[in-house]
């Protein structure tokens, strides 16, 4: 039987473990895959703790976004997807669908394309990330030249995502990490500016990078009190997508937006799912991808034993980019 990550009680990633579980026949609009790599995001993090939206029900699997080969299919799915090499966009159920282990079924709907030049590690890295940030910054943004564009966090797979689309969209990215280990990397990874807010006035820091406008989009993962900040750091008129809630408890409505025309929105890349946007998604990443625009960056690979070890640094916060296990 194959074995999979599991869990059948709330809490850190101590409680995580391995067990063999039955194998699964794919059904309508499904397909079985070979997993040989899986990438790690703080939903899966959420999800073992109890935070996340969808609440496990135990014992469950985890695992959002995984890379490998096509080994059987639904009776309605294209059987010429055998032996094909995919990777999956999350937004499922993990309840359902978990995919940290040997095999996984997933529905046919969440797959895509990976870079044949892409290494197992690489192609467990491309799609989250970019179809995070793509939703905020292309079709509702709509970043163009010259655009500033605050990025939050910018450490995470996602932040450093958001700074390549910002720059193919030929804007500007200020990038924030909360202290000066990273900055240098970052700015070697393509951000524009760098804010260290741990030793520098985010607002005051933001005004003097844009002459005293603000930023038109800002793109936050953090929250909390941040977000009185980030509010005041964007230009009259501008947008805000809060996405993430790394800060933890409640999000405060940013008053200093007040007056000035600034959107707020709570924000999902699902919003794009169901809707034509979603396969012009899938084309703009993959065609980015592919022509080396786009790089996913790895911060560290695990074998799937040290699968445990793998979720303690994406909870430590340590890593700049992707944390990925190799089956």
């Amino acid at each position: 039987m194959p074995k999979a990550l599991r869990f059948h009680t709330l809490g850190g990633p101590e409680v995580l473990r391995f067990e063999d579980v039955p194998g699964r026949k794919p059904a309508s609009g499904e397909v079985l895959i070979a997993v040989e790599a899986a990438g790690l995001n703080r939903a899966e993090s959420m999800y073992y703790q109890g935070k996340y939206f969808e609440q496990p029900l135990l014992p469950s699997g985890i695992g959002y976004e995984a890379v490998g080969h096509v080994v059987e299919v639904g009776p309605d799915v294209d059987p010429s997807m055998i032996g094909t090499r995919v990777g999956t966009i999350p937004g499922y159920s993990m309840n359902r669908y978990p995919v940290l282990a040997e095999e996984a079924v997933v529905p046919v709907d969440v797959l895509a394309p990976v870079p044949e030049s892409y290494s197992i590690e690489d192609g467990a890295a491309a799609w989250m990330q970019y179809v995070t940030a793509y939703g905020a910054l292309v079709p509702f943004g709509q970043v163009g030249p010259g655009d500033a564009v605050l990025i939050t966090a910018a450490s995470s797979s996602v932040g450093l995502a958001a700074i390549q689309i910002v720059r193919a969209q030929g804007g500007v990215s200020i990038a924030t990490t909360r202290t000066s280990a990273k900055k240098a990397e970052l700015l070697a990874l393509g951000a524009d500016h760098v804010i260290v807010v741990e030793e520098e006035e985010l607002v005051a820091r933001v005004h003097e990078i844009t002459n005293g406008r603000g930023v038109r989009v800002a793109f936050d993962s953090v929250g909390g009190e941040m977000m009185n900040a980030v509010g005041a750091a964007t230009a009259t008129g501008g947008l805000i997508f809060f996405f993430g809630m790394l800060a933890g408890g409640t999000t405060p409505f940013p008053l200093t937006t007040f007056g000035r025309r600034i959107a707020v929105y709570g924000y999902t890349f699902l919003e794009l799912k169901g809707t034509p946007g979603w396969e012009e998604m899938k084309r703009y990443i993959f065609e980015r991808l592919s022509d080396g625009t786009f790089r996913p960056t790895i911060a560290r690979v695990f074998p799937f034993a040290e699968a445990v070890e793998a979720y303690r640094l994406l909870e430590s916060n340590q890593q700049i980019g992707k944390v990925v296990i190799r089956i």
